[in-house]
């Protein structure tokens, strides 16, 4: 997928290959910057589902050097303890401590409930929960300057009796957020969301032209302020077969889908749609775009995840601060056993950082 300037590793393969962590010192001291000769940004990481193997990835951060200071949120005992099951010699410091190789910054949150890695425990959901409102309240207040977060499981957080549809949700409900657009990046590929986590049946209720109107206006606006991209292309999808074959499988097209674009078409921004889902993710489509929007959650990413899947990202768009994601789940099987890859997490940071420096030179 092509973007006018290839500098961030959230746009395309080639800028992974090529892209300079080196962070340039900021004139002055600003929100979310670590004391100390480098003036680093601070990048909180939530340790998800204790259960899971988000403390397993996010142990393994200690091994990689960052052009940031990392904290990881979560219980400190748990996390010593998945780090013995492990094998592996990380010590957890506290956040203002010095760090050394083998080391990570830990912000204590007590588990609610002992933890054991593979068994899921609903007393847990509260834990849970506060790793990511102990994040945005640091966010707000400058003490951290972009959130990363591993896996949450959400159906152990409802057996918990918490609500929870997901992180980008939470995330716009806490932070009061209207419009929030769910974006995975990764093998080159974007892929925006016009619809989250919702059942099949519901979605066709889901799109009105107010909602993909918000959403699209939200995607391009983050496209160039986030990503750098002055005049972003966009392909849209269709919902339905063929993009509904004139009507014969469905009207969505018709009455929602094609006037948004034809209205805001009309206002400069460049938007491609609707196209039949099947032929959308084809070279000659893509080479031409910088996102593509899906209309449902299953549309668009298993394509994504296909391509990247263990490298690629989420990133909320829209919302008043930074959030990266891995693009995985919880791997409950795999958690404790020494077998959970970090890259997706590790990509999600080195992104987190990159859109830190970007607002941080933006701010100068």
């Amino acid at each position: 997928m092509a973007a006018p300037v290839a500098r961030s590793r959230l746009r395309g393969n080639a800028a992974r290959r090529t892209v300079n962590a080196r962070l340039e010192k900021p004139a002055v001291s600003r929100p979310g910057i670590a004391p100390g000769s480098n003036s680093v940004p601070v990048i909180a990481v939530t340790s998800g589902e204790p259960a899971g193997i988000g403390p397993d990835v996010c142990l393994a951060l200690a091994r990689k050097r960052f052009a940031a200071r990392i904290v990881v949120l979560g219980d400190r005992e748990m996390l010593g303890s998945r780090a013995r099951q492990l094998g592996l010699g990380v010590r957890l410091c506290d956040p203002g401590a010095g760090l050394t190789s083998d080391s990570i910054a830990c912000l204590h949150i007590p588990l609610s409930s002992p933890c054991r890695a593979g068994t899921l425990d609903p007393r847990n959901a509260p834990y849970v929960i506060s790793l990511i409102d102990r994040a945005i309240a640091g966010c707000k207040a400058g003490e951290f300057a972009a959130l990363t977060t591993a896996p949450v499981h959400k159906g152990v957080i409802n057996d918990g009796g918490i609500p929870f549809i997901g992180h980008t949700e939470y995330l716009a409900e806490r932070t009061g957020t209207a419009q929030v657009v769910m974006m995975l990046a990764g093998a080159g590929l974007r892929v925006a969301l016009a619809t989250t986590h919702l059942a099949l049946k519901d979605v066709p209720r889901a799109l009105t032209r107010e909602g993909l109107e918000r959403t699209l206006r939200v995607l391009h606006a983050e496209l160039i302020h986030r990503f750098g991209i002055p005049a972003p292309r966009i392909l849209v999808a269709g919902l339905n077969p063929h993009s509904g074959e004139g009507g014969y499988f469905g009207r969505e097209e018709i009455d929602v889908i094609g006037p948004t674009l034809e209205k805001l078409r009309a206002e400069g921004l460049r938007l491609t749609g609707p196209l039949p889902a099947d032929t959308l993710f084809v070279p000659d489509r893509l080479s031409g775009a910088d996102c593509v929007l899906a209309m449902y959650h299953d549309q668009g990413l298993p394509v994504l995840k296909y391509a990247s899947f263990g490298r690629g990202i989420n990133v909320t768009l829209g919302l008043p601060m930074i959030r990266t994601s891995v693009d995985h789940g919880t791997a409950i099987e795999l958690a404790g056993t020494g077998r959970a890859e970090p890259d997706s997490l590790i990509e999600a940071v080195e992104a987190a950082i990159e859109m830190a420096q970007a607002e941080t030179r933006t701010a100068r």
